[in-house]
């Protein structure tokens, strides 16, 4: 949402990027969809399997103050021969001109977006500060990003994702941060390496490629590729802050404690002994929540104020919130964590479940994982150990790979199995009962969110009346 504040001029636009500028107008924020345009947006007619100069008219009647377009037309617009490339120029400018900032980027196979978020909130509370929003840390969200960027920011966090080799690498050199975090390597993605994890590892490895000459590298010391990290942070420069359980670490957790809304963090930070709430009660979260710390610190947010911020962060949703869900009889509890799942990322949150007391039945609702390789049947089977180690009682599958899990489950475990979450959607909601808590975890595409919207539609009837 944008401030209502001056962001960019025609012509500082036309001077960024080259661009040839007609009818003056001052914007407010950017945009590259009409759908969440704002009005005072400027609006980025970006080429793809649309060409976005057909938009620019709804842009404009939407609001939009002007536009970075490739084709002359009628309103106000910055004429350049490539919006994509001026959309980069745009990030680059905006980089320059807030000088006083200092940046921080955050990647990782699992919980890269929740760090960022949680940073975000921190930064916040210590002045004037920006950062992505929801996950937008690809060759097109970086970028617009960084074109977000106010000039009086004085501290900003992003967001950078990968899915091949070479993608981060221009990306952390478009944002240049002062600090990186690497909040760990999985098997993720690794259907697009040859080599496998260690492909992932050293994809993941290129953020230091853009990192200022003497910043700061913040890494787990629990993951299996710590070491190797630590070696090209070295190499480029960096200095190194370490998370994690290992002895030594900067940021080391002692101890952690599921707590009702969250949970409870024992930690040693630079020698000194803290403890503090926070309202995820995912074990991941120890670690995370350090990671966090770790970044705050680096971008000069002072310990008190990061915990503070850290005590009042939210789950993202998706990602682990919980609610009451209203069934006939009485509630069950509902953990959403459809946004995206990994074998790593599943197997924590089964843990997870597993460790909380319940008055009811345990009952996970499980996805497709997407980009797991030659390897993605394998990887599916392979959580039925983790489900029997979590006591789940009631296990509901979607897609065709979540078939080699299901037939790896005894009798009594199967729940019901479909080809698609909507076809699953209706057996999960029949069998639900009162008492029950239920776990639905997915990669996004898989569309694990359509199962938490059938269980919120069965709270809705109810309200209702229905």
């Amino acid at each position: 949402m944008n401030s209502g504040a001056p962001l960019w001029t025609s012509e500082a636009i036309a001077v960024a990027t080259g661009g040839r500028g007609a009818n003056a107008f001052v914007a407010t924020g950017v945009s590259i969809d009409t759908r969440t345009l704002e009005p005072g947006d400027l609006f980025v007619a970006l080429t793809g399997a649309r060409d976005g100069n057909e938009f620019i008219r709804g842009a404009l009647a939407a609001g939009a103050a002007g536009a970075i377009a490739s084709r002359a037309g009628d309103g106000p617009r910055v004429l350049v021969d490539d919006t994509f490339t001026a959309l980069r120029s745009l990030g680059d400018a905006a980089r320059t001109r807030a000088s006083n900032a200092r940046r921080g980027a955050v990647t990782g196979s699992v919980g890269k977006t929740s760090v960022t978020q949680a940073v975000r909130a921190g930064l916040a509370r210590a002045g004037a500060s920006h950062a992505s929003v929801k996950s937008y840390n690809n060759h097109i969200g970086v970028p617009l990003t960084l074109a977000r960027m106010p000039a009086e920011t004085r501290r900003a966090i992003f967001e950078i994702g990968m899915n091949h080799a070479g993608e981060i690498t221009p990306l952390s050199r478009m944002v240049h941060p002062h600090a990186v975090a690497i909040t760990n390597v999985e098997a993720v993605h690794v259907e697009n390496f040859a080599d496998g994890e260690a492909g992932v590892a050293a994809a993941k490895a290129e953020i230091f490629n853009g990192l200022d000459r003497g910043g700061t590298a913040i890494l787990n010391a629990d993951n299996r590729w710590f070491e190797f990290l630590k070696g090209a942070a070295r190499r480029a420069g960096a200095k190194t802050r370490v998370f994690g359980s290992a002895s030594g670490a900067d940021a080391q957790l002692l101890r952690f404690s599921p707590a009702p809304g969250g949970a409870s963090v024992e930690a040693r930070i630079d020698g000194k002994a803290v403890e503090y709430p926070i309202r995820q009660s995912g074990a991941h979260w120890g670690p995370m929540s350090l990671c966090a710390l770790l970044m705050m610190r680096a971008l000069d947010v002072d310990l008190d104020t990061a915990l503070a911020a850290l005590a009042d962060f939210e789950p993202l949703a998706g990602r682990g919130v919980e609610r009451r869900v209203s069934v006939a009889g009485g509630v069950i509890t509902l953990i959403d964590e459809s946004y995206n799942a990994s074998p790593v990322s599943v197997k924590a949150a089964l843990a997870n479940l597993g460790a909380r007391a319940v008055g009811g039945r345990r009952i996970v609702a499980l996805t497709d994982m997407l980009e797991l390789g030659d390897f993605a049947e394998e990887r599916h089977a392979e959580l039925a150990e983790a489900i029997e180690s979590a006591r789940v009682d009631l296990v509901f599958c979607a897609g065709t790979l979540m078939k080699s899990l299901w037939e790896q489950l005894p009798e009594g475990r199967r729940g019901a199995w479909a080809g698609d979450a909507d076809g699953l959607a209706p057996v999960l909601v029949d069998a639900l009962a009162p008492g029950d808590v239920l776990m639905i975890k997915g990669s996004n595409a898989s569309r694990a969110s359509a199962l938490v919207a059938a269980v919120d539609a069965m709270a809705d009837t109810r309200k209702g009346g229905g």
